[in-house]
């Protein structure tokens, strides 16, 4: 059994998939069980569609034809600043070199950002939606939903890749979806068996030392 800290440690996003299918029984246990993430005065925020086969092959072409939609909500401020900054830099960095695209070779980033749109070959797409009227509280709590089926995914031998790319295609992800008005797109997620031999799944996020993050107090 895979332990919580197993599972923390070898979560991230996965950008290389495997076409092997996921069944259908295994999905639904992981989000069944996600429904044990906390929310505020229990209000359960989430609504989540999983899609496989024809479906999510439909709503892939749509989306590799249709233009980018301008988001709902920004992705990331404007103007980012350090330390936030250089953090993303160094992200897209380590993840272009992981497949030798180098930082000119501009139709390379765009076709391999365009990916986004295919869930990386994963056999399965999630997408998590919220009711518009809700704030930044029901938002965190969507997230810690979201987290929990990624570690839950990790636990069952599976991976994932969270996707807030997915909402430059919120019209078309509504459309598709039939989605209520008053709900809208927050993220995909790609969900399936990570490709070991493929080098982009080979490196990992930099991450800062523990001081930098963390402001311990009162402890003897």
């Amino acid at each position: 059994m895979t332990s919580v800290s197993e599972a923390v440690a070898r979560r991230m996003s996965v950008r290389a998939f495997l076409p092997d299918p996921v069944p259908q029984d295994l999905v639904r246990e992981i989000l069944s069980a996600a429904q044990g993430a906390p929310s505020g005065g229990n209000l359960q925020p989430w609504r989540v569609y999983a899609l496989a086969g024809a479906p999510l092959a439909e709503l892939k072409a749509r989306a590799a034809s249709d233009p980018m939609q301008e988001t709902e909500y920004p992705v990331y401020p404007d103007n980012l600043w350090d330390p936030f900054r250089t953090r993303r830099y160094q992200c897209g960095e380590d993840l272009y070199a992981s497949i030798n695209i180098a930082r000119e070779d501009k139709p390379g980033r765009y076709r391999q950002l365009a990916r986004n749109t295919q869930m990386f070959g994963a056999p399965v797409g999630l997408f998590f939606c919220i009711d518009r009227k809700l704030g930044a509280p029901q938002w965190a709590d969507v997230g810690m939903y979201m987290q929990s089926v990624m570690l839950l995914a990790i636990e069952r031998g599976l991976d994932t890749c969270a996707q807030e790319y997915w909402a430059r295609y919120h019209q078309t992800v509504s459309t598709f979806l039939d989605l209520p008005a008053d709900h809208m797109v927050f993220s995909g997620m790609a969900l399936g068996y990570r490709d070991p031999d493929h080098p982009i799944n080979g490196w990992r996020t930099r991450r800062d030392p523990f001081e930098v993050c963390c402001d311990m107090r009162g402890f003897a």
